[in-house]
């Protein structure tokens, strides 16, 4: 079942990048550059990539929340012939949290389960970026009944964000 769930999480991620390539194509430069970012949170983490992917699995795990599907970019990319630097993306969230923002706006499906990329940049930095929820809310136009829960996955994420990127 979970090998299902990943390929199923996969092809939809296939799916949503090839849509946003066909996009990029179709928008004036100067729009796309205006964009760039928006709804992006980034924290700069003090470990690689691989240690803080792991730190993050921790801690979304001590939390009670399932991690969907773990995906290293770079090695997918070796296996094509070609370069990546480390690069890592995690989907992963708690079934009844977002059913609740699902009952609100069914659409807001599209950005569930929670996703966090983890990379390195061309000097060997280490960022964490991941969707704000508040743009999240915006975007799919969530009302008071989410509002609780949004608060809390706001806050959550945060701090699973901070656990997984900073040295105590």
């Amino acid at each position: 079942m979970k090998k299902k769930t990943g390929l199923l999480l996969f092809a939809t991620l296939i799916i949503q990048l090839s849509f946003a390539q066909q996009i990029k194509k179709t928008l004036p430069e100067s729009h796309i550059d205006k964009k760039v970012g928006k709804g992006l949170i980034n924290v700069q983490s003090d470990y690689g990539v691989k240690e803080t992917m792991n730190r993050l699995v921790a801690a979304v795990e001590s939390k009670g929340m399932t991690v969907f599907l773990r995906m290293d970019h770079a090695e997918n990319a070796v296996k094509q012939g070609l370069q990546l630097r480390p690069t890592e993306l995690i989907f992963f969230g708690n079934p009844k949290a977002g059913t609740i923002l699902m009952q609100d706006q069914q659409i807001s499906g599209l950005d569930l389960p929670l996703k966090v990329l983890v990379w390195e940049d061309e000097t060997g930095k280490v960022w964490l970026h991941y969707n704000d929820v508040n743009w999240m809310a915006e975007r799919h136009g969530l009302t008071d009944k989410s509002k609780g829960i949004k608060k809390t996955m706001e806050a959550g994420l945060a701090a699973l964000v901070n656990a997984a990127a900073k040295a105590k």
